[in-house]
């Protein structure tokens, strides 16, 4: 007999459960007697009676932590108190409003702008854009500034040339 040659049936037959005694799955349908299991629906994927479900447990053990970036916040009032007219990462830290220029940086709507500034940041509340705008300036998102890059390798090149 060769592989090619077989016959087969596609399916099985359908096991029509919960028919009487003699029906082999009768009865409670392979079920079992009582409790959650034998009732009409199943429970979902990851229930564990109320208590709390491991994927919900994991993020609240030790060695978790989020390593999403948060954005340093700056406030359109803010922005009338510097001098320059450029207000970028750099300008923003000089003026100690950021702890450093490495930051992700949002402007946020709270008092008025006055003075024309060109404000290149990563990000602002729509009504602060307006709000720059309504003054003169304009609001350029730009991406973060990445922190230069100080391994031993580079510096002890650096050192030999």
């Amino acid at each position: 007999m060769k592989y090619n040659e077989l016959i087969l049936s596609k399916q099985k037959t359908a096991r029509r459960s919960g028919r009487g005694i003699s029906g082999g799955h009768g009865k409670t349908a392979g079920r079992g007697t009582k409790g959650q299991g034998s009732r009409k629906s199943p429970v979902r994927f990851g229930f564990e009676g109320g208590q709390n479900p491991l994927y919900a447990r994991l993020p609240k053990l030790r060695g978790f932590k989020s390593h999403r970036r948060i954005a340093e916040v700056i406030y359109t009032s803010q922005l009338n108190d510097m001098k320059a007219t450029k207000v970028d990462n750099k300008t923003v830290h000089e003026a100690g409003l950021v702890g450093s220029p490495y930051v992700a940086v949002k402007v946020v709507l709270n008092g008025d702008i006055t003075a024309k500034k060109e404000v290149h940041l990563q990000s602002a509340s729509k009504k602060a854009v307006a709000a720059i705008e309504k003054a003169g300036g304009a609001f350029h998102p730009t991406p973060q500034v990445g922190r230069p890059a100080t391994s031993a390798k580079k510096t002890a090149k650096s050192d030999k040339e």
